[in-house]
């Protein structure tokens, strides 16, 4: 992290949807010459000061120019910053210069990103360079993942004070989920698919549940294509379609704090839709469907839902976790605004403040948000962005 910053964040891609949210967060939060220093970035100075009128943002908010096509640009924008946070999408894109910025700079980044082959070249790339220059390189901080790993990581931490250890299986269960995904997460989606197409090594990735830890490949992991009735739940599952990404870092956030549930940690996730015959056939439904994601009908990246739609949105996801003797311990994440969105884009920010405050410690490396930051960030997200996490059995 760069101390002399001009700035503490740089929003980049803050005349986007999504990135005009989480500046809309700051302002409110922090205004200007507050606790955080903070600036908005983007290709277009007009288009900035537009959405900073239109958000209502102080006029003082500093305006920083920059552009994915023009690389010494993004160099000049991240040495003015401790971190920076990233919108832009499909990072596999948009997002590969900024990444390599930041690491030779040794500034902070983080992003939104869902796309597990793209990560896994960054990896490959930069990890070892960005612990030389104390980058921390933080992926997936939305909605996917930090309810999904941070919820395992809660429920790990709760099985260790009710049964006295971790525990090896734990299924994630989405419960109840109102609003979608964002118009970015089906483009990321659609090019991650392109990307197959032309690279037989990019199906090899993102059908191996450990494509995020290399040199190590745990076990066997169940496949959750296909739906199922949840016997100690009573109801059916069908896929979840975050699924193929959250396992990934949910995987990768065990492998990089040393694998503290176990090496042969087991993990899937799906999404109850109810009992009987009627949650069966919501269930074949789902899966025959592929969950909806990427179809025509969605948002356009740049495009989203209404402030109200964003408001009443919301999400709970169930964590079981199970102790080799039977034992279970169980625990919930639950969101208070619309997943892809109006969550997203608090959980996004509250990330950023948390990795150059509270998290300041973290070496250089490419994380995830839990094995980053971990309890710091689950007690940031409580008090502030409207998160919940609970124990119901332990």
């Amino acid at each position: 992290m760069r101390a002399d910053a001009e700035f503490d964040i740089i929003v980049y891609g803050a005349s986007g949807f999504t990135g005009r949210l989480v500046a809309e967060y700051l302002a409110a939060r922090f205004g200007t010459g507050g606790a955080v220093r903070w600036a908005m970035a983007g290709r277009s100075e007009e288009k900035l000061a537009a959405v900073r009128a239109e958000i209502g943002a102080p006029l003082d908010t500093p305006l920083v120019v920059a552009d994915a096509d023009d690389p010494q640009s993004l160099r000049t924008m991240v040495r003015r910053a401790k971190a920076v946070l990233t919108t832009v999408g499909p990072y596999q894109l948009y997002g590969s210069d900024l990444v390599a910025a930041c690491v030779e700079e040794g500034t902070d980044y983080l992003d939104l990103c869902g796309e597990p082959a793209w990560m896994r070249r960054m990896i490959d790339a930069h990890e070892a360079r960005a612990k030389e220059t104390g980058a921390r390189i933080v992926f997936s901080c939305g909605f996917d993942s930090i309810p999904f790993e941070l919820g395992v990581w809660f429920l790990q931490e709760t099985a260790r004070k009710a049964l006295g250890a971790p525990v090896p299986r734990v299924k994630g269960r989405v419960r109840a989920m109102k609003g979608g995904f964002s118009g970015g997460t089906a483009a990321s989606l659609k090019a991650t698919m392109a990307a197959a197409a032309k690279d037989p090594g990019v199906i090899a990735l993102l059908k191996n549940p450990f494509a995020l830890t290399p040199g190590f490949q745990g076990p066997q992991q169940p496949s959750g294509n296909r739906p199922m009735l949840e016997e100690d739940l009573g109801v059916w599952a069908a896929p979840f379609v975050m699924a193929a990404i959250n396992t990934r870092n949910v995987h990768r956030s065990n492998a990089l704090m040393g694998h503290p549930y176990g090496a042969d940690f087991v993990y899937d996730e799906m999404v109850l839709t109810g009992p009987g015959e009627q949650g069966q056939k919501i269930a074949e439904h789902i899966a025959a469907s592929g969950g909806g994601l990427g179809g025509e009908g969605g948002p356009k990246p740049g495009e989203g839902p209404s402030k109200e739609e964003r408001e009443t949105g919301f999400y709970d996801v169930l964590f079981v976790g199970l102790a080799p003797d039977g034992r279970q311990v169980r625990v919930s994440v639950k969101g208070d605004k619309d997943p892809g969105y109006g969550s997203t884009s608090k959980m996004i920010a509250e990330s950023a403040v948390c990795l150059i405050s509270e998290a300041a410690d973290a070496p250089g490396g490419i994380w995830t948000p839990g094995a980053a930051m971990g309890r710091k960030l689950i007690d940031r997200l409580e008090a502030h962005a409207g998160l919940r996490f609970e124990v119901e059995r332990g």
